[in-house]
């Protein structure tokens, strides 16, 4: 028995083609007219991440990192008071992020309760929409 080429056809592959282009030219203009609603989402996603990693640190030291230790005891091992016990070698997070603004996103630690943050669009606290404040503890 002869076993038959299995593939693609070219016309299967350009009708995939254009389903693809239709599917775009529908939901890139939509997030195309919606850049800040989308720099909202990504500062939530980012100020998660930065959370689950915090969480990661306190598991192997058994506290957060202080203020003035911050974000950047998560990238490399911090130095001071609470000195960590069991940093992991490999860091929690491959560089400081910034928000999507171009600023630093903010971390507070008092009584190991932590705030992860961000200002938002408008770069002061308060604000509603896309100037509204972005917190780790509001998420």
């Amino acid at each position: 028995m002869r076993v038959a080429n299995q593939g693609f056809t070219l016309i299967e592959i350009m009708v995939v083609v254009v389903i693809l282009g239709i599917l775009s030219a529908l939901i890139v203009p939509n997030m195309m007219a919606r850049p800040d609603e989308a720099r909202v989402t990504a500062a939530r996603l980012a100020v998660q991440e930065i959370g689950k990693a915090l969480e990661f640190y306190r598991l192997d030291n058994g506290f957060y990192p202080s203020t003035d230790q911050g974000i950047e005891a998560l990238v490399s091992e911090p130095s001071g008071f609470p000195e960590p016990r069991n940093w992991s070698p490999e860091g929690y997070l491959k560089n400081v992020p910034e928000d999507p603004w171009g600023e630093p996103y903010l971390y507070f630690n008092e009584d190991r309760t932590v705030d992860v943050y961000s200002f938002g669009a408008d770069r002061q606290e308060g604000g509603e929409s896309v100037d509204a404040d972005i917190r780790l503890s509001e998420l």
